[in-house]
């Protein structure tokens, strides 16, 4: 049976009601996300078995972390109490022309301080098949990119997968290292990453290309850097969007080998209820496809699972492979 760990921090999401401004909001709507955990969330909807990894407060609201964490059917019993706090984001839902916006609090939260030896990864990669991280971890703290460098270390020792999502946060680079400092020596065990060309590149420290995604002839040329900067690098995927505005958006994605592209159908998602998870679903559904599927099959599959995340409230993509499978075949009518 396959099992994926995960790793990363649970956050208390308080967003705004009804696209209302931040400062008009009187009330916020509680829920929990986390890169990571939303995509141990898909994988468990999918029928994977999945851990998350992470460190709570000892208090009420990291229990009722644990409760969130628990209650998708995600294993959490490797995970470590300590710390002063839940890390907690702020979302104001946009609309139309006014993009969304996130205020982040989370220095110093119980996961951003933990240190190496919190955790027991020969414990935690007992029997698992594939590790997930993403850039979001080594940007909290130096101490949080020391674990991520410490599990790294733990699951090619063992032989796991490895998948990374860039997810490149200019809002948390805050503790004196630049992500071309960091994020090489990560990347380099990861068989498989997601994220743009351009975020690959300057997360490696090289210059920005801007590349010109539907000239599919020059990609390949594009991604060899990154195969040649990463030996165990398999496959690298790249959702593709088109903003028309934040209610409007164009999806597509892309996975490529070392000797082949492949190619998603694009879709229009023209009434967006939230894209916050919305490529933590496009990453799960990878994982997933990459387990299951042809590479063919499974960049439709990780491009439908992200389309279909833009029309669920919340962090986390609640759907299943039937649903995404549905989609790819083109329905859409009322399921009666």
């Amino acid at each position: 049976m396959k099992r994926v760990v995960t790793f990363g921090e649970l956050m208390m999401r308080l967003a705004t009601q009804h696209n209302e401004r931040f400062g008009q909001a009187r009330s916020l709507g509680l829920t929990y996300g986390g890169g990571e955990f939303n995509v141990a969330v898909s994988l468990s909807n999918y029928g994977m078995h999945t851990q998350f990894v992470s460190r709570f407060p000892d208090n009420d609201l990291g229990k009722s972390a644990v409760e969130e964490v628990n209650r998708f059917k995600v294993n959490s019993d490797y995970s470590a109490f300590g710390g002063e706090r839940l890390g907690v984001y702020f979302l104001e839902q946009g609309a139309g022309l006014r993009p969304s916006s996130v205020v982040y609090d989370r220095a110093n939260s119980a996961f951003a301080t933990a240190i190496p030896g919190t955790f027991d990864w020969n414990a935690i990669f007992e029997n698992a098949t594939w590790f997930h991280w993403s850039g979001v971890t080594p940007a909290l703290s130096q101490n949080a990119a020391d674990l991520t460098l410490e599990a790294l270390k733990a699951a090619k020792s063992k032989g796991i997968r490895i998948s990374c999502d860039l997810n490149y946060r200019s809002k948390l680079w805050k503790y004196g290292k630049a992500p071309s400092e960091v994020m090489p020596q990560l990347l380099a065990y990861s068989n498989v990453i997601l994220g743009d060309i351009d975020t690959a590149y300057f997360m490696m420290g090289r210059a920005p290309v801007n590349p010109d995604y539907t000239k599919t002839d020059i990609l390949p040329n594009l991604y060899q850097p990154l195969f040649k900067a990463c030996a165990d690098l398999e496959y690298i995927a790249t959702s593709l969007r088109n903003s028309i505005n934040t209610s409007h958006q164009r999806i597509g994605g892309i996975l490529s080998t070392k000797d082949q592209l492949f190619i998603a159908n694009n879709y229009e998602v023209n009434y967006v209820v939230d894209r916050v998870g919305s490529g933590d679903a496009f990453m799960a559904g990878l994982i997933y496809g990459l387990n299951e599927l042809s590479l063919q099959q499974a960049i439709e599959f990780a491009t439908a699972a992200c389309v279909l995340k833009h029309t669920i409230p919340g962090d986390l993509n609640r759907v299943s492979v039937a649903e995404v499978e549905q989609l790819i075949a083109g329905g859409t009518d009322v399921q009666r």
